[in-house]
């Protein structure tokens, strides 16, 4: 089938409309949940019953794709103390628990698995990596975020074998797919960018070199998954930084990506640095107030292999159809299933619902960005007690509140993390 059918054919799909992967699997309607950060794990940096609650309810609401927040897969780098981990050591029935539970609507599921990389809290134990030696750089906010080590050969090595231990461990535990995830300022995505990464051997330098680590994993993960299990990608658009990752190479990734049977890549943009997922840049170029980057994504479409899915600011079904019928293949809804956790079943039934998250117009853009996703995870935080979500609720006793589970996970994280170290062994199993 060439481009232009598939085309074609995209433009006479609604969102009810099954899509088949590249690995023969089908999703069974378009409609994704995109990864959001639950900050729920639990004893032992495990996934309990919090969290098989709040996916029991999303599967429940329609989505033909339920992709999780972000799993650790490395216990002494998280991107927040109350991240998942799921590593050589994890026990798998609380996996699998969950697994069940995000499946009990007749979706698909997909565990996200990350490295942050040098995105890790001053306050955090454990290590901060990075390509090269430069950290994050947010202005009166800096000190917020730890001094990375510039990685050796040694330690990416074990990084690319500790996502495929995780993606294999998720295959065990139930999981139809893994999401690798490639941008918004994560390991992976500072391994693309040639602001971060300043390294002069074969994981730097040229778009080859810098694109290397993402290859290597996606190879490493194909060979330990059996052929039906899916492996997606989520790719910036852009770093959206002056020098940064930028379209024109995200396109010769999505080439690369083509090569390696990837059977989804979603399609975001941005970073700590530059918060394009909460609707601005740092180098000031202007989004759309809804699927932030459709735009950018179109610039994809004549020559994707794989189907595309965008997320970014989508809360209207108009706004859905309007992203499949350019193109793309997947729509996915992140913040508005936090408020209406059945949308897309109310979308499917006629009903003209609308979510609409109002950004935060704080003195302080970067805190207001906080407060956004502090407000975002309150809701879910009630799903995961069988609450219905409060978007009346204020903002700013959210992010307070927010603030203090902070540091609580932080010490319970901390000295789990002291009884618990990374063993010799740890890539074994």
């Amino acid at each position: 089938m060439t481009r232009a059918t598939r085309f074609l054919g995209e433009l006479l799909m609604d969102l009810f409309t099954p899509l088949e992967l590249p690995n023969g699997t089908a999703l069974p309607n378009r409609l994704a949940k995109a990864a959001m950060e639950e900050s729920l794990a639990g004893s032992g940096q495990l996934p309990d019953g919090r969290i098989e609650r709040l996916y029991r309810r999303w599967a429940q609401g329609g989505a033909g794709l339920l992709i999780t927040g972000n799993v650790m897969v490395d216990r002494r780098a998280l991107t927040a103390p109350g991240t998942i981990v799921l590593d050589a050591r994890s026990p798998l029935d609380p996996f699998r628990r969950w697994a069940e539970a995000a499946s009990c609507g007749g979706g698909r599921v997909w565990m996200q698995i990350n490295h942050p990389g040098r995105q890790v809290g001053s306050e955090m134990p454990g290590t901060a990596w990075a390509p090269s030696d430069i950290g994050v750089s947010l202005g009166r906010h800096t000190k917020r975020f730890a001094r990375p080590t510039a990685m050796t050969e040694a330690d990416i090595e074990a990084t690319v074998a500790r996502f495929a231990v995780t993606a294999r461990r998720a295959e065990e535990a139930g999981f139809d797919g893994v999401q690798i995830h490639a941008a918004h300022g994560y390991l992976l995505s500072q391994f693309l960018s040639p602001l971060v990464n300043r390294r002069t051997d074969r994981w730097g330098g040229s778009l080859e070199n810098r694109v290397r680590l993402l290859t290597e994993v996606v190879g490493a993960v194909r060979a330990q998954v059996d052929p039906g299990f899916a492996i997606g990608v989520k790719l910036n658009t852009a770093d959206f930084q002056r020098g940064g990752f930028d379209t024109e190479e995200a396109a010769q990734v999505l080439a690369v990506l083509g090569g390696l049977g990837v059977d989804l890549v979603e399609l975001s943009g941005g970073s700590v640095e530059s918060p394009a997922t909460l609707g601005r840049t740092a180098d000031l170029r202007t989004l759309e107030r809804e699927a932030y980057f459709l735009s950018f994504a179109e610039q994809f479409l004549g020559s994707a292999t794989m189907p595309l899915m965008l997320t970014g600011g989508i809360g209207r079904r108009e706004t859905a159809q309007k992203v499949l019928e350019r193109g793309v293949s997947v729509v996915g809804l992140a913040s508005a299933l936090a408020f209406r956790p059945d949308l897309p079943a109310r979308w499917r039934a006629g009903e003209d619902v609308r979510v609409t998250v109002e950004r935060l117009h704080w003195k302080d853009r970067d805190l207001a960005g906080a407060g956004l996703l502090a407000f975002v995870r309150f809701q879910m935080h009630r799903l995961a007690r069988g609450l219905e979500p409060r978007p009346e609720a204020s903002p700013r006793a959210t992010f307070a509140l927010d603030q203090l589970q902070h540091w609580r996970r932080v010490r319970a994280y901390g000295a789990w993390l002291a009884r618990n170290p990374e063993p010799e062994d740890a890539l074994a199993g």
